[in-house]
């Protein structure tokens, strides 16, 4: 298949036109009425340590009183046209795992940084580079806006730090992971284009290019020790909603894996 070619080889994927309008509009409408909340609530902590994204959107919390809409929302993210690309690119049993939406940072005052996800977590780097190759853990970016919105490294994926991508990243021997590195690729998106890109490869947003930001990121994959224990139950249906889901087998593969790893 040629668009798994294309991602094993570079570490990411951008599929033109993959989402209608309406199932834009309908996203924007849902992310637009959630992110008004969590900011509201959020609003200090967003321009004290310049916030660049926020996560699970699925969550109950966000839809008291709006069952229709929240099974609206796990509906259209689990979009026909997008779980049978991930299917014939990387086989069955991918599950859902969160959800996320990047914004520019408060007046735009932060630089970008260069990472690897899993940086953020307590598990040694040492640990992440050798089971970097048994993991698979995705983004799949959905823009709400136009955006030239995030950098990647090509190849990253399959392959660990250079001695300067790993100083950069990481702020050792007097680097700062805002630096430039050599090889980057900056995406432009479109509404209605998706970018598949892999979450353990090294990347970075873009704020400056962008008055603004508004792209959502679903994060898929498959089940792994090193990420499954992140899985949070509440960001997934409910057993009535996984049964009004027409398209649910990331749900339930999800499902499974929270029963099995969260007490």
């Amino acid at each position: 298949m040629v668009e798994a070619k294309i991602f094993n080889s570079q570490g990411y994927l951008i599929v033109k036109n993959l989402f209608s309008a309406p199932e834009i509009e309908k996203l924007t409408t849902i992310v637009d009425r959630i992110y008004d909340q969590w900011l509201s609530e959020n609003r200090a902590d967003v321009i004290k340590h310049q916030l660049v994204n926020m996560h699970s959107l699925t969550n109950l919390r966000y839809f008291e009183s709006r069952k229709t809409e929240r099974l609206l929302f796990f509906q259209t993210l689990a979009a026909k046209q997008l779980t049978k690309l991930l299917d014939d690119m990387f086989g069955g049993d991918i599950f859902f795992h969160n959800t996320q939406l990047f914004f520019n940072p408060f007046e735009n005052g932060r630089l970008p940084y260069w990472h690897r996800d899993m940086q953020y977590s307590p598990i040694d780097d040492a640990l992440q580079k050798i089971e970097q190759q048994n993991m698979l853990s995705l983004h799949v970016r959905i823009p709400l806006i136009r955006e030239q919105g995030i950098e990647l490294i090509p190849g990253t994926h399959n392959s660990w730090d250079t001695d300067l991508e790993r100083d950069v990243r990481l702020e050792l021997n007097g680097h700062k992971n805002s630096e430039d590195l050599p090889g980057a690729v900056l995406i432009s998106l479109e509404p209605g284009d998706i970018l598949i890109f892999s979450a353990q490869m090294i990347h970075r947003g873009n704020y400056h290019l962008n008055t603004s930001r508004k792209a959502m990121d679903l994060c898929v994959g498959k089940e792994h020790p090193l990420t499954s224990t992140y899985l949070d139950a509440n960001n997934l249906p409910t057993i009535d909603e996984l049964d009004r889901i027409e398209n649910n087998q990331w749900y339930k593969v999800a499902r499974q894996i929270a029963r099995t790893t969260i007490l």
